[in-house]
């Protein structure tokens, strides 16, 4: 069952950068607007060494991670071969302006 909940203006993320949301006792998750005006949402860490995905560089529909360059697919939130490893992904949804994201974890969608 999906629990939307507002986070945010699609103005407030800025083009080609992310914003982050704090969870109390758990971990952050950037929410990231594509230089195509796309939304994203990704646990704010890299599968690799734990790197703040939300301070990379997004380059089309993937982010590289500040730490070692790993790029992360926003949509999947699989790593780009050869590497290997997922960062947990979330719905999002567009009403107007408004982003409302649901906080339920998502499965990567290949194999990893």
């Amino acid at each position: 069952m999906s629990a939307w909940k507002p986070v945010c203006l699609v103005s407030d993320i800025p083009r080609q950068g992310a914003r982050i949301l704090q969870r109390q006792g758990l971990p952050d998750i950037a929410i990231f607007r594509t230089g195509e005006n796309q939304i994203f949402a990704l646990v704010d860490r890299c599968p690799h060494k734990g790197g703040p995905l939300s301070q990379g560089m997004l380059i089309g529909d993937k982010v590289a991670c500040p730490l070692h360059n790993w790029h992360i697919d926003l949509a999947t939130g699989e790593a780009v071969a050869p590497d290997q490893g997922c960062a947990a992904r979330f719905q999002i949804r567009l009403e107007h302006e408004q982003v409302l994201l649901d906080e339920t974890e998502l499965q990567c969608l290949g194999k990893i």
